[in-house]
């Protein structure tokens, strides 16, 4: 039977979840924790050195992770002046939040008006000397976000899966990929923004669980391991991020799969392709996405309708600080869905709740535990097939 109320059931948890963190926000940021930034330097040495010391403390920790962008720090009177900020509104509200949470800051301001004139003159002398036309392998976050309900999501991940009819009703799927960025320029084209040249790779593989008749009574069939080789090129300024990419995907079913079936006749599901999204940040808390894609060659033994479109949303609450761990999470809900031509333009449905932590607010590294629902097609050489199943899954990744 076809579990059609899975969908609803989780985007109505997900609502409450997300109301329900975001009281929890609003009480913790009105109380004062006593560890915070400064667990290595004393709040009391940061009041009694006064504005100076902040002054450089706050430089330091923004140099060290946020260095691609040379942000300007002044302080005064515990007023934490800040002026050269990133032309990419995730990046800088990442960047505002992260001072609001250092010691003895009592608010952040944008501009370069506080700053007095010689001190100004003299930053931006230094910032001129230093400043390269672009950042080789900048590391404190990605131009375009990851989609994270995206089942091909370059990352690493490992999920429990319950219900495929295709590739085992208990099953495992597991992941090893991610995106390295190679160099980044700066300030490009009219609107001001970076461009990021990438370099993704990931692999996938599900194995099916205590299977019948497996050769030499393993307990985990492999089924089939997808691998895939992208150039992203990324282009991000205020709340849009742009992604053009190529890239390769092909399929190989398992050893195990085959040796339980002899004599099965084994297709090639290789393709290179292009597509191009566009995302936009409607806020802090919500974003959406579009992406057209072209399937410019597949192999003779599965030839591929060349179009696709694929398109999805998420919503989060940013900025629950746990200042025990000096870390941020988040509670989300991620949709994503695709409509390919090889599949008759039918629906393929993706919906993942849960939570997050990184180390800085809304960009960077995170650890993520989430459910997943999938309604729509299977993997690799099964891609044509229908598929459906709920799943519990934890990531690493961008």
């Amino acid at each position: 039977m076809r579990p059609k109320f899975f969908p609803f059931l989780l985007i109505c948890f997900s609502l409450a979840f997300t109301l329900y963190a975001e009281e929890e926000i609003i009480a913790t940021r009105d109380q004062k924790l006593s560890l915070s930034r400064s667990d290595s330097v004393p709040e009391e040495r940061m009041a009694e050195e006064g504005d100076g010391y902040m002054e450089g403390y706050v430089q330091a920790l923004i140099d060290a992770h946020y260095y691609e962008y040379n942000v300007l720090v002044y302080v005064q009177d515990r007023v934490v002046y800040l002026y050269n900020l990133p032309n990419n509104e995730l990046v800088a509200n990442s960047i505002i939040a992260f001072v609001n949470d250092m010691p003895n800051v009592d608010r952040v301001e944008l501009g370069k008006e506080a700053f007095p004139e010689r001190e100004l003159e003299l930053q931006e002398e230094t910032i001129g000397r230093s400043k390269v036309k672009g950042v080789w392998f900048p590391q404190s976050t990605l131009l375009y976000q990851p989609m994270i309900a995206n089942p091909r999501n370059p990352v690493n991940s490992v999920e429990y899966r319950i219900g495929d009819d295709v590739l085992g009703n208990i099953s495992i799927g597991v992941s090893l990929g991610d995106v390295f960025p190679i160099f980044r320029w700066r300030d490009v084209f009219p609107a001001g923004g970076d461009l990021q040249l990438d370099i993704e790779g990931c692999a996938w593989s599900v194995f099916n669980m205590w299977a019948d008749d497996n050769p030499n009574g393993e307990i985990a069939e492999l089924m089939n391991t997808d691998y895939l080789c992208g150039l992203p090129l990324t282009y991000a300024f205020d709340k849009w991020a742009f992604r053009l990419r190529v890239y390769h995907i092909s399929s190989h079913l398992g050893d195990e799969f085959l040796a339980k079936r002899p004599g099965y006749q084994r297709k090639n599901p290789s393709m290179e392709a292009l597509d191009f999204f566009t995302s936009f940040q409607v806020n802090e808390m919500f974003r959406v996405f579009v992406g057209p894609g072209w399937v410019f060659h597949s192999d003779s033994t599965y030839r591929l309708s060349p179009f696709y479109i694929e398109y999805g949303a998420e919503l989060r609450v940013p900025g629950f600080r746990s200042y025990y761990h000096q870390l941020y999470g988040a509670p989300f809900v991620a949709v994503f869905f695709r409509n390919w031509q090889a599949c008759k333009w039918r629906l393929d449905t993706n919906i993942n709740i849960g939570y997050e932590w990184s180390k800085l607010q809304g960009i960077g590294r995170k650890i993520r535990l989430l459910l997943d629902y999938h309604d729509g097609y299977s993997d690799g050489e099964f891609f044509k097939m229908d598929s459906r199943f709920f799943g519990v899954k934890a990531t690493y990744g961008y």
